[in-house]
C-alpha cells in the first residue's frame, strides 16, 4: 500500500564565479486509494475502524477512506457508537475537516450525534473559521436537550474573535440565558483580547467596568496582561504602566506574563531602556523571567544596534539556566544582520540549528537578506540549499530576496532564470508584484530595457501581475534614457487598462524629466499635474526641480520654489534645506546659509553629515575657519562622522593660516577615530607636514597612523615629516586654495 507521501530533490550549485540557478527543487506526488472488503458483521467493520485509529500508529486518513468507502460502495454502515467514536477522535486530533465530513455523512445515513460528537463539531467549525455554523451546533444540541457548557461557550467566542467577529461574539455573550449557562473569567478574557485585536482599546476597558458591575467579575492577572497588550499596541504606554500599579492597589500580584506583556510594548515602541528597567525591577522581586522576556529585550536592542546589551542579555539568560530558542536567536540574526555583520549572523545560524533549534522561514529568510545585502550570494544559495534539505519550502519572500540579492551584484540573468522557472513550474511558489517589480528594476538599472519591457508585456499579456508600480519603474526609465516615445505609450496603455497612477508615479515622471535636464517639460508638467488636483507635489518633487535648478545655475527660481515648500505649500526636509543651502555657498552668501541653517533646527530638522560637510567645506576654501571649525566641532557634537572630505579641507584652512598647534590635534584625532587616508588625503596632510616651522620640535607630538589605515603611514609620523623636508623641501600648498 503507497500512503500519500512526498519527495523532493535538491538540485541547486552555487560556484563564484558564475554559478546555475536553473536546477532548482521539484516535489511530486504520489497517493493511492486503500482497498476494501465487504464485511460479514457490523462488529467487524466497527472493530477495523477503531484499530485505524488506535495509537502509537494511528491512521487517520485510511480509517475515513475506509468509513467512506463502506458506506458509499459496499452499502455497509457502521455502528452508531463507532460514527460517533469517529468524529470525537478526528477532532481530538486536529483532523478537523475530516471529522466534519464523517458528521454530514452519519447525517446521510441518519445515526445519531451524540453529545460528545455535537461538542467535538462546534470546535470543529470554528478551526475551520465558520463560528457562526458552530453556533448553529449549540442550537442544535439545545434542541436535542444537551446541557451546554461554558467551555463550549468560550470556544465559540474565541472563534468568533479570532474571525475578526468580536461585535458578534458580544453579542452572542449578552444573549445568554444567564440561567442555564453564565459566562466566566476566560469569557470576558477573551472578549477583551479580541477587541484589542481590533484596536478597540478603550471598549475592552470599558467591558472590563462591565464585569465587575453586571456579572460581579473581578479581573484576573491574564486580564490586564490583555489590557495592557491592547494599550501598548495603540501607543498608550503610559496608560499601560498606570495598570500595573492598579493592579497591585487590587491585591493582584504581578507575575511573569505581565511583566513580558508590558516589556515586550515597551520594546516593539522603541523604549528598549525602559524594559530593561522592568527586568530589573521583576528580578529585584524576585519573578524568574522567561525565555519570552528576554527575546523582546533582545530583539528590542538588535534593532538599535545596541549589541553590546544583547550580548550581555545573552549571557544573562544562559547563567539564569533560561535557554534560548527560534524567536531569540531570529532576533539577534536579525540585529547582526542588519549592523552589517551577516557573517556573525551565519555562525549564530550554525549554533542554533546545533542547540537543536529549529529555524523556520522568518529565520531562514532574514540570514538571507542579511547575506544578500552583503553581497554574499554563495552562501545565501548554501543557505538556501539548507533551508531546502531541511524540509523547509522557500516562500515567495524568499525568492524576492535572492532576486533582488542577484540584481545589486549585476547577475540580473541569474534573476530572470528563478522568475521564469516560478512562473514556469507548479511547485514554485508563484512570484507576486514586488518579484516582478524588483527584477524589472534590476533590468533597468542594468541599461536592458528591452529585456524589461518584453518580460512587463507578457505579464500585461496574460493579465497576471499587472501592477500601477511597475508601469511607473518602466516609464521613469525610458525617460531617463531619453526614450519619450515608449514613455508615453506605457502612459497611454495604463490608462486603457483602468490602472490610476499614484502620487509615486508623478513624481518620478518629473523626476525623470529633471535628470533628462528637460527642466522646462519638468516644471510644465509639475503644475499641470498640481493645477488638475491629479496629486499633491511632494518635498521629492520640490527637491527634483530645485537640484536641477541649481545645476543649471537658475538660483532664483530654485529660491522660490524653497519659498513656496516654506509658505505652506509642502514641509521641507533635510535635502529641501541641503540644496538651498548649497546654493547659498555658491554664491557665496555665507549669511543666508547660516540663516538657513538656523531656520532648519527651528523647524525641529537635524543637519545631516551632508549639510554639515558643505558647510565646513564651504567656510574653509573660503578663509572663515573659525565658523568652519565650530561647525566640525557640532557635528562631531551631534554624533555624525565627517567623511574624508571634511578632513581635507580643515587642514588646508588650517595650513593655510600657519595653525601647527590646531593640524597636531587634528591627526591625532584622525588617528584615534581611524581614518583612512586615501591618495588625495595623504597629499594634504603631507603638505601640511612641510609647512610647519624647522622651529617647532613637532615630530614627537604628531601621532601614529595604523598601518591597516594607510600603508603610506605605516611608519610614524615623525620619521615621515624628517623623510619630507630631506626630500621635497620646496613642497608647498596649492596657491589656488
Amino acid at each position: 500500500m503507497i500512503i500519500r507521501n512526498q519527495i523532493s530533490r535538491i538540485c541547486i550549485s552555487f560556484q563564484e564565479p558564475f554559478f546555475n540557478t536553473k536546477n532548482l527543487f521539484f516535489i511530486k506526488h504520489f497517493s493511492s486509494t486503500t482497498h476494501v472488503t465487504l464485511y460479514s458483521d457490523i462488529q467487524n467493520l466497527d472493530t477495523h475502524l477503531r484499530s485505524l485509529c488506535a495509537k502509537p500508529n494511528p491512521q487517520y486518513i485510511n480509517a475515513f477512506s475506509h468509513f467512506n468507502h463502506v458506506i458509499d460502495d459496499l452499502g455497509q454502515t457502521p455502528s452508531e457508537p463507532t460514527c460517533n467514536f469517529l468524529v470525537v477522535t478526528l477532532a481530538k486530533n486536529k483532523e478537523y475537516n475530516l471529522a466534519l465530513r464523517v458528521y454530514h455523512k452519519m447525517r446521510k445515513v441518519q445515526a445519531l450525534p451524540r453529545f460528545l460528537s455535537l461538542a467535538a463539531l462546534v470546535e470543529c467549525y470554528v478551526y475551520v473559521h465558520s463560528p457562526k455554523l458552530a453556533i448553529g451546533v449549540l442550537g442544535l444540541m439545545l434542541k436535542n436537550g444537551y446541557k451546554v457548557n461554558v467551555y463550549l461557550v468560550n470556544v465559540i467566542l474565541k472563534g468568533l474573535c479570532d474571525n475578526d467577529m468580536v461585535v458578534n461574539a458580544i453579542k452572542f455573550v449578552w444573549g445568554l440565558d444567564m440561567k442555564e449557562v453564565t459566562p466566566d473569567i476566560v469569557s470576558f478574557n477573551t472578549l477583551m483580547k479580541g477587541l484589542c485585536k481590533e484596536k478597540k482599546v478603550q471598549e475592552a476597558l470599558d467591558l472590563r467596568f462591565s464585569m465587575e458591575k453586571v456579572v460581579n467579575f473581578t479581573p484576573n492577572a491574564h486580564s490586564y496582561a490583555i489590557l495592557m497588550e491592547g494599550l501598548c499596541s495603540v501607543d498608550r504606554l503610559d496608560d499601560s504602566i498606570l495598570l500595573l500599579e492598579e493592579m497591585r492597589k487590587k491585591g493582584l500580584k504581578e507575575d511573569v506574563v505581565v511583566y513580558s506583556t508590558l516589556i515586550k510594548g515597551l520594546c516593539n515602541k522603541g523604549y528598549v531602556s525602559r524594559g530593561k528597567e522592568l527586568l530589573n525591577e521583576m528580578l529585584e522581586k524576585g519573578i524568574s523571567p522567561s525565555v519570552v522576556t528576554y527575546s523582546c529585550l533582545i530583539n528590542g536592542f538588535c534593532k538599535q544596534g545596541k549589541l553590546k546589551e544583547t550580548t550581555m542579555l545573552y549571557d544573562d539568560m544562559l547563567d539564569r539556566g533560561i535557554q534560548p530558542d527560534v524567536v531569540t536567536f531570529t532576533g539577534m540574526i536579525g540585529g547582526l544582520g542588519n549592523n552589517g555583520m551577516a557573517k556573525k549572523a551565519m555562525e549564530l545560524f550554525n549554533l542554533m540549528i546545533r542547540r537543536g533549534e529549529e529555524p523556520g522561514n522568518i529565520t531562514y529568510n532574514i540570514l538571507l537578506r542579511a547575506l544578500c545585502k552583503e553581497r554574499l550570494l554563495t552562501d545565501a544559495f548554501q543557505i538556501l540549499k539548507l533551508m531546502i534539505e531541511k524540509g523547509k519550502t522557500p516562500d515567495v519572500i524568499t525568492y524576492n530576496t535572492l532576486v533582488k540579492g542577484l540584481c545589486e551584484i549585476g547577475k540580473v540573468d541569474d534573476a530572470v532564470t528563478i522568475f521564469d522557472s516560478m512562473l514556469g513550474d507548479e511547485t514554485y511558489v508563484q512570484p507576486d508584484v514586488i518579484t516582478l517589480n524588483v527584477l524589472i528594476r534590476g533590468l533597468c538599472q542594468d541599461g536592458n530595457l528591452d529585456k524589461a519591457g518584453k518580460i512587463h508585456n507578457k505579464m500585461v499579456e496574460k493579465k497576471s501581475l499587472v501592477d500601477i508600480g511597475t508601469f511607473t519603474v518602466l516609464i521613469g526609465a525610458y525617460i531617463k534614457a531619453g526614450d519619450i516615445v515608449k514613455a508615453f505609450e506605457l502612459w497611454k496603455q495604463l490608462n486603457q487598462l483602468n490602472l490610476i497612477p499614484d502620487s509615486i508615479t508623478y513624481s518620478t515622471i518629473i523626476d525623470g524629466f529633471c535628470k533628462l535636464s528637460a527642466l522646462n517639460i519638468a516644471k510644465g508638467l509639475f503644475l499641470w499635474f498640481r493645477q488638475k488636483g491629479y496629486y499633491y507635489p511632494t518635498a521629492f518633487d520640490y527637491n527634483s526641480l530645485m537640484d536641477a535648478l541649481c545645476k543649471e545655475g537658475s538660483l532664483e527660481q530654485a529660491r522660490k520654489l524653497f519659498q513656496e515648500m516654506l509658505d505652506g505649500n509642502c514641509e521641507p526636509d533635510v535635502i529641501s534645506y541641503n540644496i538651498i543651502i548649497r546654493s547659498a555657498l555658491e554664491a557665496r552668501n555665507l549669511q543666508s546659509a547660516k540663516e538657513l541653517l538656523i531656520d532648519m533646527s527651528k523647524r525641529g530638522l537635524n543637519p545631516d553629515a551632508f549639510t554639515f560637510s558643505i558647510l565646513i567645506n564651504r567656510f574653509s576654501q573660503l578663509g572663515q575657519l573659525k565658523e568652519a571649525k565650530k561647525l566640525f566641532e557640532r557635528m562631531s557634537a551631534s554624533g555624525l562622522t565627517p567623511d574624508i572630505t571634511v578632513y581635507d579641507c580643515l587642514l588646508k584652512g588650517l595650513s593655510l593660516n600657519g595653525e601647527t598647534e590646531e593640524i597636531i590635534k587634528l591627526l591625532h584625532k584622525m588617528a584615534s577615530k581611524g581614518i583612512e587616508l586615501d591618495l588625495g588625503l595623504t597629499s594634504t596632510v603631507m603638505e601640511c607636514l612641510c609647512n610647519v616651522s624647522e622651529d617647532l620640535n613637532v615630530e614627537e607630538l604628531l601621532p601614529n597612523f595604523s598601518q591597516k589605515n594607510s600603508k603610506e603611514f605605516s611608519i610614524p609620523c615623525s620619521e615621515l615629516l624628517k623623510k619630507l623636508r630631506k626630500s621635497l623641501p620646496e613642497l608647498q600648498l596649492d596657491s589656488a586654495l
